[in-house]
């Protein structure tokens, strides 16, 4: 077999899996580890539940996969901007990036959260990765407030709170549109959003 054949097989291999990860996901958020189903992913996923056993061990290792993706997703938003470019504009860029996310693949929060309630059993294996790109990330926002660039503010906190903002219009996406007066299949402005979100961080940073 040729190298290109290869790397073609191994092309349509990821974007089947990705494609699996994507519906286990879902199944997840809606159901958990227990209440989900490998025929309701199969379903999903637009396959029959014997090709997709084929390509997964079992139902707890596709669970487990789908959470080292989300957190990998998590840090590629957070790491994919420039820190050095100063407080203001890497939380716009950050932001708007975890507001649209959140909207766009509202799932993810909610798998995400799902586990967390339920005591985090399987995520206790990365967040070693997860605690530290938080350290690094409050070295940073010392030192912006070393340089009176925000005022003092407990740099993990600061996380936290971001993080709550962003991932409400993925869990409660229900109450917002009942709330805002929107149709339940009408599409939450993200550009809005974002601003909203960002301009309230901004000022409450001001030194």
């Amino acid at each position: 077999m040729s190298r290109a054949v290869r790397g073609d097989l191994a092309a349509r291999r990821e974007e089947l899996m990705g494609t699996i990860r994507a519906a286990a996901i879902a199944e997840f958020a809606l159901n958990g580890l227990n209440g989900a189903s490998t025929q309701a992913i199969a379903d999903r996923a637009g396959m029959s539940k014997t090709r997709l056993h084929y390509y997964i061990p079992s139902k707890q290792d596709l669970y487990v996969d789908a959470l080292r993706h989300i957190v990998e997703v998590w840090a590629d938003l957070f790491h994919g901007l420039d820190m050095t470019a100063g407080p203001e504009r890497f939380l716009r860029d950050y932001i708007e990036r975890k507001v649209r996310h959140a909207i766009d693949h509202p799932e993810v929060s909610r798998m995400f959260t799902g586990e967390v309630m339920r005591g985090a059993p399987f995520l206790h294996d990365f967040w070693d990765t997860s605690r530290e790109a938080t350290r690094h990330a409050s070295e940073v926002i010392e030192r912006w407030i070393a340089e009176d660039l925000i005022r003092p503010v407990d740099p993990v906190l600061l996380q936290f709170n971001i993080w709550a903002l962003t991932q409400h219009y993925a869990l409660h996406a229900t109450e917002a549109r009942f709330m805002l007066g929107l149709a339940e299949d009408a599409p939450l402005d993200a550009t809005h959003i974002a601003d909203e979100v960002t301009e309230l961080v901004l000022r409450g940073l001001r030194p």
